[in-house]
């Protein structure tokens, strides 16, 4: 794991236990901090307990939590306080920040899901002068005790993930020591550090940057901006200056990346003074045909990121295009499941917006089209241009009758299917010999599924039953 002496002595509030909350709160205490640690799930706090019950004493707990806590349903603030001994000998203590004294806390590390514009967390700790941080800001904060390293951020709307696993695999194919984190993969704070002159590769959502504060970024890249989590945000403008944050914190002789192929990111680019600005349609990707994980316009633009940023990094072109050729694909984003009867199955569950959906449509001629879920716009218009590939559509979810609309209004047969495995069935049934069953829903999960890994799972699963 990572630590650093930079935090011995000091005091964190750590709110959300998922895992990114609980290797904070590992590192954290490794590192010689005092912290209170907190979620709303009992589950999520009895992971803490038994080190916290053998023969040290138990740690008192503050009721309420989590992201739907508030002060007026807290116990007294005297209650929880007192502290108890961790299996790393320092002080871990089981209380809710919104009912404790928050007065000599050095930070609020919150999970990126905690929403600080609608959150109490976030006026508890303004009125207390605490910062509200992230695990990517106290990643930021342990680099200068790590061996030598670079750091390469990746944020945009879409892409970002196929990105920061593409950059990844071509240094470690060339031999380059590297790991990705943030947004994708393990916790970075649960990672060994790397050995000197490795490259941590960090996918960044705007809610991480929110959150950070020190990340100067070696590269830092932006894919594309379109509108997203505007729940979250002042407008698509507030939404686009979380993005640019990233490379506001940079040194001037870093370097920035910029895809300027959407007027938000051309928008961006002009404000930074020597931006390398790339496309899909950048003669450093002419040869994508050789690559056979990174078909479609998409993985165009994803590969132009890349090889741009190996190359401020130093490899040598021969070495970026072993890379791309072997690159395994990311599961979950135009991932090939299975071939049956000629019938080639995609499971692109990671498309949670009809931005992202557009680019797979346009990857495949005839395609079998499985979507929705919970929207985030009420149109399908970024994938209209292609909607010439579909030859049928099969809806579910909260969106299905909407997108049913939009869909027959098209022209396009549509089948209601209600649920994935009856759209898979119903796909199936229809699909020929050379055509695609793909599903690339253009919406959240969170109707049906856990998230995006457990829709597209339940994809897999119901097509390996046909």
């Amino acid at each position: 794991m990572i630590t650093s002496d930079a935090f011995r002595g000091k005091r964190y509030a750590v709110l959300g236990l998922a895992r990114s909350g609980a290797a904070t709160v590992d590192a954290l205490l490794a590192s010689g901090a005092g912290v209170t640690a907190w979620d709303s799930d009992e589950a999520k706090r009895a992971q803490f307990l038994p080190e916290l019950v053998s023969g040290r004493g138990t740690a008192g707990e503050a009721g309420g939590g989590g992201a739907n806590s508030t002060v007026a349903n807290a116990p007294p603030p005297s209650f929880g306080r007192s502290p108890s001994r961790s299996k790393f000998g320092e002080e871990l203590t089981l209380a809710d920040p919104l009912a404790i004294d928050l007065t000599g806390f050095d930070g609020i590390v919150v999970s990126p899901g905690v929403p600080l514009n609608r959150h109490p967390i976030a006026a508890r700790a303004r009125d207390a002068g605490v910062p509200v941080i992230g695990d990517i800001e106290l990643f930021a904060l342990a680099r200068p005790g790590l061996p030598a390293h670079k750091v390469v951020g990746i944020t945009g709307t879409n892409g970002k993930s196929t990105t920061t696993a593409l950059i990844t695999h071509i240094l470690q194919a060339a031999g380059v020591p590297a790991l990705m984190g943030g947004n994708i993969g393990l916790p970075i704070l649960a990672r060994d550090p790397l050995p000197a002159g490795g490259v941590y590769v960090l996918e960044l959502s705007s809610y991480q940057i929110d959150l950070t504060f020190s990340l100067d970024c070696d590269v830092a890249v932006l894919t594309n901006i379109t509108p997203d989590h505007l729940d979250r945000y002042d407008g698509f403008e507030d939404y686009v200056a979380s993005k640019a944050r990233l490379f506001a914190l940079q040194s001037p002789d870093h370097v920035a990346v910029v895809a300027t192929e959407d007027k938000a990111t051309k928008q961006v680019a002009v404000t930074l003074a020597g931006a390398i600005e790339v496309s899909s349609m950048s003669p450093a990707v002419a040869r994508q045909a050789e690559w056979p994980s990174l078909q479609g316009p998409h993985n165009a633009q994803n590969a132009a990121c890349a090889i741009a940023t190996c190359r401020a990094l130093g490899l040598a072109d021969d070495a970026i295009q072993l890379g791309l050729r072997t690159y395994p694909g990311l599961a979950h984003r135009m991932e090939r499941i299975a071939e049956k009867d000629g019938v080639l199955y995609v499971n692109d569950s990671k498309a949670t917006n009809a931005t992202a959906t557009a680019p797979a449509l346009a990857a495949y001629p005839l395609i079998h089209w499985i979507l929705g879920g919970v929207p985030k716009t009420d149109d399908l218009d970024d994938c209209a241009p292609y909607f010439d590939h579909v030859k049928a559509a099969y809806t579910i979810g909260e969106a299905g009758p909407m997108f049913a609309r939009i869909l027959k209004a098209a022209g396009k047969p549509v089948t209601e299917s209600t649920t994935l495995a009856q759209a898979v069935r119903d796909a199936h049934t229809a699909a020929g010999p050379g055509e695609v069953v793909m599903l690339s829903p253009a919406c959240a999960s969170f109707d049906q599924f856990r998230d995006f890994e457990a829709r597209g799972d339940a994809f897999r699963v119901a097509v390996e039953a046909l």
